[in-house]
């Protein structure tokens, strides 16, 4: 009750619920970086944290999750405040609350159906929900301020090496460093969706165990992150390597790595977004050659999953082409192969449209 009563007091409304959606439209199992959001929330008293599951829902019903995790430790049998296998629809205002945030951990996958958009939609209430969209990639804020004009979209860009190994079975092996600011929304005053970021940011952080910080300015942190999530995420997902192993294969580094991440820089400065050119270099150094970390995308394949290349690297080679055009060989051919990726997964999945 005393931690309700702090979130009350700090929102002037009931106290916080929020809402994690994890693994909502994929088959295989999922759920890492999404589990280690709603811990975060619910131990710092001040969000009670609604998480739905899909192909885990089961297993974590029955045990809770097991999390073993470099900076909470070792947990046994931990819930949140409710899991649902369903989002379900505030339409009911007499069952279910509104809910003040919604957070997608979900991939983004817009080129397969139900989009995110569709999936969290009946759990939106407008004009009140704050959705934050804890993934990867440019432009991704587009869709959700179409679809939602009236709420606050903020943008969430996380760092942390997290994975469901099996159900409801958690590993946290890289600290959880999460960036949040507001998309911009032209139809809310620029001041409120500011301090939804920043109220956002003290609910995450208090619990005192992760670093979550305020970055108003988004979409530069996104061309960061997008140095890293374009080079080698799709390069160790095509070869079926780790970040160590790429980096002790002979001239990955040097042909393929270094090349991509040059034309990250082309593409965000033709943006008007100037890159550090050291950052290479630290992206590099963040992916040690003796750690064996396998990206995301390179985990989703291994498991069957559709993969996030439209966001990671489509929006980056059609962002090139704006202007007078940025050349991006590398992208482009990484971008193509993942597309032949996809192919075969919906292919696989009997996903594939009438006439593909």
């Amino acid at each position: 009750m005393r931690a309700l009563t702090v979130g009350k007091k700090l929102c002037s409304i009931r106290p916080y619920p929020l809402h994690i959606t994890q693994d909502s439209y994929r088959v295989q199992l999922s759920g890492g970086v999404g589990t280690i959001a709603a811990l975060n929330l619910e131990i710092g008293g001040l969000a009670q944290v609604t998480s739905v599951l899909r192909s885990n829902y089961a297993a974590v019903s029955l045990l809770g999750f097991t999390i073993k995790s470099c900076e909470h430790g070792g947990i046994q049998n931990w819930r949140p405040s409710e899991i649902l296998n369903n989002v379900p629809s505030v339409a009911d205002s007499f069952t279910v609350r509104p809910f003040d945030y919604v957070v997608c951990c979900t991939k983004n996958v817009p080129d397969i159906s139900p989009t995110v958009c569709e999936f969290i939609a009946p759990a939106i209430s407008p004009g009140h929900t704050v959705i934050v969209l804890v993934q990867n990639g440019l432009n991704i804020e587009k869709p959700f301020l179409c679809r939602f004009p009236s709420n606050i979209i903020l943008s969430g860009v996380s760092r942390i090496d997290a994975h469901e190994v099996a159900p409801g079975i958690i590993e946290q092996r890289q600290k959880d460093i999460l960036y949040v600011g507001a998309f911009e929304n032209c139809l809310i005053p620029y001041e409120e969706q500011q301090k939804a970021a920043q109220h956002f940011v003290k609910i995450y952080s208090a619990g005192l165990k992760t670093t979550c910080s305020y970055k108003p300015n988004v979409r530069y942190d996104r061309w960061v992150k997008l140095i890293n999530n374009a080079s080698f995420n799709p390069i160790c997902a095509l070869t079926g390597l780790t970040t160590g192993e790429l980096q002790r294969t002979s001239g990955a580094v040097d042909n393929l790595l270094i090349p991509a991440m040059k034309e990250i820089i082309s593409v965000a400065e033709a943006d008007g977004y100037s890159l550090p050119g050291v950052i290479i270099k630290e992206t590099i150094q963040s992916n040690p050659p003796d750690e064996d970390i396998s990206p995301s995308m390179l985990v989703d394949i291994q498991k069957g999953n559709f993969i996030e290349h439209e966001n990671i690297l489509g929006e980056a080679i059609r962002e090139a082409r704006k202007g007078e055009g940025v050349a991006t060989p590398i992208l482009s051919t990484l971008y193509e192969l993942c597309c032949m990726v996809q192919w075969r997964t919906k292919k696989e999945k009997g996903r594939l449209e009438s006439g593909m």
